[in-house]
């Protein structure tokens, strides 16, 4: 399926209101964060299938690198699917499962169930066919330059040949102001979450960005126009879950 270009006006968001939608969506909404992660993973998983595989992810080879929020929840789900669809998919994590927050713990249990093999940071320079890098390290949260052993794997994924597919913004950009940290992912296509990200769009991110996509995770359009945020959104999925901004 090819992923639609859009054409028209998108407001974007800065880090405060990225809280807010999520605030909003759990608790006025009661759409829970399990739900928008399954959501944010099924549609990574389809842009990594469509863009990078051919429409058959059958065989390919794939490392997913995850944090221990959000962000890496929605990165393990979008390894379950791709190992459902028959890659061979590599977990790396940022930090031992102990320290995950409970839901994206849930979702690394699954895949301890299913079989999907989590390996070691330190083993990570070990893996040398890799055909796609999925980025899930680091979301909207950013403070500061990325620390060891997260600078580690962002230098590790950008010395790779393989093309790099990064959750929500590449880990060590920051959402508001696009600034870029040392190390920072040079992500090939980014798949950012509702609304795009402020610093996406600023000109300096434009190389660490590359190719832009704006994924559905089911936030009503009635919640944009609470006094909160006060931003007017049309139904931008109506075509497809995923669209293509740049």
């Amino acid at each position: 399926m090819i992923i639609p270009q859009y054409r028209g006006k998108i407001p974007a968001v800065n880090t405060p209101q990225m809280i807010e939608v999520d605030r909003a969506m759990i608790k006025d909404f009661h759409i829970e964060l399990i739900q928008m992660m399954e959501n944010a993973g099924r549609n990574l998983a389809h842009l990594a299938r469509v863009r990078f595989m051919d429409g058959n992810a059958f065989g390919t080879n794939v490392m997913v690198m995850a944090g221990t929020g959000g962000n890496g929840g929605g990165a393990l789900v979008c390894a379950r699917r791709l190992h459902n669809w028959g890659a061979r998919v590599q977990v790396v994590l940022t930090q031992a499962a102990e320290e995950f927050r409970p839901i994206p713990a849930h979702q690394l249990d699954i895949l301890r169930r299913i079989g999907v093999p989590i390996i070691s940071a330190n083993l990570i320079a070990d893996i040398t066919v890799i055909d796609l890098i999925i980025d899930g390290i680091i979301g909207y949260s950013l403070t500061g330059a990325p620390r060891d052993p997260t600078r580690n794997l962002i230098q590790w994924a950008n010395r790779q040949q393989a093309p790099i597919l990064a959750l929500d913004v590449p880990s060590g950009l920051d959402p508001t102001t696009g600034a870029i940290y040392d190390p920072t992912i040079r992500a090939t296509a980014t798949m950012t979450l509702a609304l795009p990200k402020e610093g996406l769009l600023a000109p300096v991110a434009t190389a660490n960005v590359g190719e832009l996509y704006l994924a559905d995770i089911s936030v009503p359009p009635a919640l944009y126009t609470e006094p909160a945020l006060a931003l007017e959104v049309g139904p931008l999925f109506a075509e497809n879950d995923i669209i293509r901004l740049r």
